[in-house]
């Protein structure tokens, strides 16, 4: 089966356009012959600076960039120039998703005081940037979560990532360390839809948690600590997500599919046929996000092993390149317009990159 081993990543400064990470020298072995590429990713300068542990990254659908500038209790909204144009104040955001609606969901927190006692939970915020006419001094956040007694008895658990599909119905990924519950463990995917009130208003509910995951476990269909979750520019239900969780597949592409006997997400990919680079057991440390663009490849992060992911729409690796000296601590990728957007958080940066081929 193939596997990808980067025999030297060079940087070398390339007048105009910024640092070339030299990926010429992977190879591919079990395949026919053998594979090498000329291509190289191209990292873009200047690096966007002024954060403080950004933790996500997300291109809008107008597009503007919004940053997760987590210590900052922030989410920064730049143009593609990378010139900031707006601020929207939050509590430790982590992650963000925007629907067709220019409806901006925001993993973060909140505090409150309950019977005298000042606690924080994590919270889900949804911001209408279309009625405000993307006005961000105008902006009110909407808190969907935590909303019953119940959330509220969890004041341990925490949202990491939601994605969006094409009808704008959603998922919120959930951690936490209580999972003794069968009915309602921490560890779970959230589905939301939004219901037609009136006119050109909708309102978000909550479906509930989504059934047949395994809250803590190491096989196929566990969710043990999600820390990422992407959807696809396609009209299907597809979704891969991301875990830090002591299991063995971290990394998983999942399909919804429809049968007699069966309703809900199974394996993409099926292991016990064929060895898959995207399921490979140890391949990732802590892979924080995940990203696709419109080929339906993905790219990943892992925080621990400070390296970028690349996999095709049939689970093979492309190609992975990053290291210490690279990154540091990396947790949010993005993807637009043949340019990888990545939140280097242990530098406070935002590094920009693109493959040599595609700079004209």
């Amino acid at each position: 089966m193939k596997k990808l081993f980067i025999l030297g990543i060079t940087a070398l400064i390339i007048t105009g356009c910024g640092e070339k990470l030299d990926l010429t020298e992977f190879q591919e072995a079990g395949k026919r012959g053998t594979f090498s590429t000329d291509t190289a990713y191209v990292m873009l300068n200047p690096a966007w600076t002024g954060f403080n542990n950004p933790s996500d990254i997300m291109i809008g659908r107008e597009p503007f960039v919004y940053v997760a500038d987590t210590d900052n209790n922030r989410v920064v909204v730049l143009n593609l120039a990378g010139q900031v144009i707006g601020i929207i104040t939050v509590k430790k955001p982590v992650a963000l998703a925007q629907d067709y609606r220019l409806n901006l969901y925001i993993c973060a927190e909140f505090d409150t005081v309950i019977n005298n006692i000042p606690k924080t939970f994590g919270a889900l915020y949804k911001a209408d940037l279309f009625s405000v006419r993307h006005n961000f001094t105008q902006l009110k956040l909407t808190r969907l979560l935590p909303r019953t007694s119940a959330d509220f008895s969890k004041e341990q658990r925490r949202y990491t990532g939601v994605a969006v599909f094409f009808d704008n119905s959603y998922l919120v990924t959930r951690v936490g360390p209580d999972n003794s519950s069968f009915i309602d463990p921490d560890n779970a995917i959230l589905q939301f839809v939004q219901v037609k009130r009136s006119g050109d208003v909708y309102q978000d509910s909550l479906i509930g948690p989504l059934p047949n995951f395994e809250a803590t476990g190491s096989g196929l269909m566990s969710i043990n600590q999600l820390s990422g979750i992407t959807a696809f520019n396609r009209r299907n239900y597809e979704i891969v997500i991301t875990q830090i969780g002591e299991t063995n597949f971290k990394v998983q592409w999942l399909k919804f599919i429809v049968t007699n006997d069966y309703s809900g997400y199974v394996s993409k990919f099926d292991p016990t046929q064929q060895e898959f680079d995207i399921l490979k057991i140890g391949k990732y440390g802590k892979p924080e996000d995940v990203t696709v663009d419109n080929s339906n490849n993905i790219f990943i992060v892992d925080s621990e092993k400070n390296r970028l992911f690349k996999f095709n729409q049939n689970g093979m690796e492309l190609h992975s390149f990053g290291d210490g000296d690279v990154f540091k601590n990396p947790k949010g990728v993005a993807f637009f317009d043949k340019t990888l957007y990545i939140c280097d958080s242990g530098n406070n940066r935002i590094l920009r990159f693109m493959l040599s081929t595609d700079i004209k």
